[in-house]
């Protein structure tokens, strides 16, 4: 996928409709006052705080003498750069629901539970969610396709969702930090200017010792797990699994399908429209569903009757319909950080945080926390990566920092933290795909929060980083 979109710049801002860097806050506060009030105080879903911030900035666009239509193109710019991940997620939902009907994430199920102990469970899930990603490039369709089925494996042996989700969570984002099929790290390399291989060697460092820790943690969780699987459980739920589907080879036919084509190089997008095929061909042709029966899970998703409540639970899907929740809190968070960019808030914030960086290690610590900043504000890691990465480009050269320093830094604390945000795309997705709401999973979402500790400590102690400052710099060009 390639991206056009350049966000808009201090230079590029009308002198007389430039805010302030106080009146800039002014939106940014009001967005953490709203979204704090409507979802944590009163228990509303984001969409209404979302409306409220939206209607917010508008006004505020106006205030600084924006016309309608100038605000309209922000939030079509908003949409824009988060058309990729609307479209994966209506994809990934009735490919969920696909396999579930043909056997194939049943089949994982079952077999999982034989392999799988809950001592192991844990850094084993994490492990594997890592090569996956690895091997295929994406973070949301591992969670989508292998993930849900880890969910029901932990679920059989008495592990917390919870946890189940934060190692799948933290394999997946790992292994797609590292990945040349990324399309996150491919952008991260894109539009910092820096060779592509070049820009994962120089991630090694920090995505080892963060997932290192976070294997090490989940290793610590499994062994309090020991031998807490109640009687009968995993026998219970295999019955009900191999009493519904049939479970032979050619359930996992959607697997090998949409794994092979991602590790050829397709894209994310035609892989899991081909994996939405081959779910609805399994079934056809494995569980003996109608052609159109096949068709209306696509539509509906699942509801399947095992004979056992927790299998019920753990195989009911969506479908395409049921993604509408989670594409509406996308749409509504993607049109306020365009908003918040069209206007020129962003660019005023990144101003003021390039004017105040006084060494090189302040400057990486800077751009993971502005990454983060942007993350929340837009929802959605591609303007996370893509803001700082452009904006922040001639002050690495200032300070004679590599371009993969640049690189590093807005990807080591903007792709794997918007899973932490309740209302991000990437939150968002992880918590309907799962079944776990966000804030449940994110104390064990381990590397989602070592990433960016890991990158600011390495930036502050000035570990394997130049510590050259301004004054020392401009002494040296003197």
């Amino acid at each position: 996928m390639t991206f056009d979109f350049t966000p808009t710049s201090i230079d590029d801002l009308d002198p007389e409709r430039r805010p302030s860097f106080g009146l800039a806050l002014v939106p940014v506060l009001a967005v953490i006052v709203f979204l704090g009030i409507g979802s944590a105080l009163l228990g509303l879903a984001p969409h209404v705080p979302l409306l409220w911030s939206i209607v917010f900035v508008g006004a505020f666009g106006r205030y600084l003498g924006y016309r309608w239509t100038d605000l309209s193109e922000g939030i079509s710019n908003g949409l824009l750069m988060g058309i990729q991940a609307l479209l994966i997620l209506f994809t990934i939902y009735a490919l969920i629901a696909t396999w579930v009907d043909a056997g194939t994430i049943p089949a994982m199920m079952y077999y999982g539970l034989e392999l799988l102990t809950p001592t192991v469970f844990l850094p084993v899930t994490a492990v594997l969610a890592a090569v996956v990603a690895f091997s295929i490039g994406s973070s949301w369709t591992t969670v989508g396709t292998l993930g849900v089925a880890f969910v029901g494996i932990g679920a059989g042996l008495g592990v917390p969702a919870p946890m189940t989700v934060g190692a799948v969570i933290s394999g997946a984002y790992a292994g797609d930090k590292q990945s040349p099929l990324s399309d996150t790290t491919n952008l991260a390399a894109g539009v910092t200017n820096t060779p592509l291989y070049d820009h994962i060697y120089r991630m090694r460092t920090g995505t080892a010792i963060a997932f290192g820790l976070a294997v090490a943690g989940f290793a610590a969780l499994g062994l309090r797990r020991s031998g807490e699987i109640p009687v009968g459980r995993v026998a219970d739920i295999q019955t009900a699994l191999a009493g519904t589907y049939d479970l032979s080879v050619l359930v996992f036919l959607p697997l090998v399908v949409t794994f092979g084509l991602a590790l050829y190089g397709y894209p994310a997008l035609p892989t899991l429209v081909a994996g939405v095929f081959a779910g609805v061909f399994t079934s056809i042709l494995v569980q003996g569903t109608g052609f159109v029966a096949a068709w209306e899970v696509f539509m509906s998703g699942t509801a399947p009757e095992t004979g056992t409540d927790l299998v019920n639970d753990l195989l009911a899907t969506g479908g395409l319909t049921g993604s509408a929740w989670t594409i509406t809190v996308v749409v509504a968070a993607l049109s306020l950080g365009g908003l918040l960019e069209h206007t020129g808030v962003l660019a005023v914030l990144a101003d003021r945080l390039s004017r105040g960086v006084r060494s090189s290690g302040g400057l990486i610590a800077g751009t993971g926390a502005s990454a983060i900043l942007i993350n929340a504000l837009t929802a959605q890691q591609y303007m996370s990566i893509v803001m700082p990465g452009l904006t922040l480009r001639n002050l690495y050269e200032e300070f004679g920092l590599d371009s993969e320093e640049l690189s590093r830094a807005v990807e080591a604390a903007g792709t794997p933290t918007g899973a932490l945000i309740p209302w991000h795309a990437g939150g968002v997705f992880m918590a309907s795909a799962t079944g776990v709401p966000t804030l449940e999973y994110a104390p064990f979402y381990l590397f989602g929060l070592l990433s960016p500790l890991v990158l600011f400590a390495m930036a502050l102690t000035g570990r394997g980083v130049p510590t050259t400052d301004r004054a020392e710099r401009a002494q040296t060009a003197d």
